[in-house]
């Protein structure tokens, strides 16, 4: 007697099956992480673009407070300036204020106004900035003529316990 073997019957593929429990809960995986990466890119760039924003106000504002006083009130502008600095920088431009700056405008009744006329980010990072500033100096001595005169600055920034302070300002 010959026995014959019968193939086992090729099992049918449920297709719908498939995709319903395997292909669509893949896909939607893939592209909720992709959204969440996309999503943090663009948190990142965003906070790169504020931190650049905000690090260009403080150095124009900080410049204008450094470069800027009034014979009669020298000593607490300048004071109030070193408030934004940091370091090595706030200690040298506290000894040149005091020593050289404060004592020569109230002799020779020297008074300054200073305004950036342009300012730009070169580099930003959450703890870090660089800035250049160009700046209109415009100084008079007692009762002569003002005069103005133009610079340009490179201005490095620090994060300092939540606020930016200037830690070098290079002209250029």
């Amino acid at each position: 007697m010959q026995q014959t073997e019968t193939a086992p019957a090729a099992r049918r593929v449920d297709w719908s099956r498939l995709v319903d429990y395997g292909v669509l809960p893949g896909l939607a995986l893939v592209l909720a992480l992709a959204a969440g990466l996309l999503k943090g890119l663009d948190s990142s760039a965003r906070d790169a673009a504020d931190t650049r924003v905000e690090s260009v106000q403080v150095a124009r504002d900080a410049a204008t407070a450094m470069l800027s006083y009034q014979p009669d009130t020298v000593d607490q502008d300048l004071g109030a300036a070193g408030d934004r600095l940091t370091g090595g920088f706030r200690d040298s431009f506290a000894r040149f204020t005091r020593d050289v700056i404060i004592p020569r405008a109230k002799q020779q009744r020297v008074s300054a106004k200073a305004q950036v006329s342009a300012a730009g980010s070169v580099s930003a990072t959450a703890d870090r900035a660089v800035v250049v500033l160009f700046v209109d100096q415009i100084v008079t001595v007692g009762e002569a003529a003002p005069t103005k005169t133009p610079s340009r600055y490179r201005v490095t920034l620090d994060q300092v316990g939540g606020r930016w302070l200037i830690s070098a300002f290079d002209p250029i």
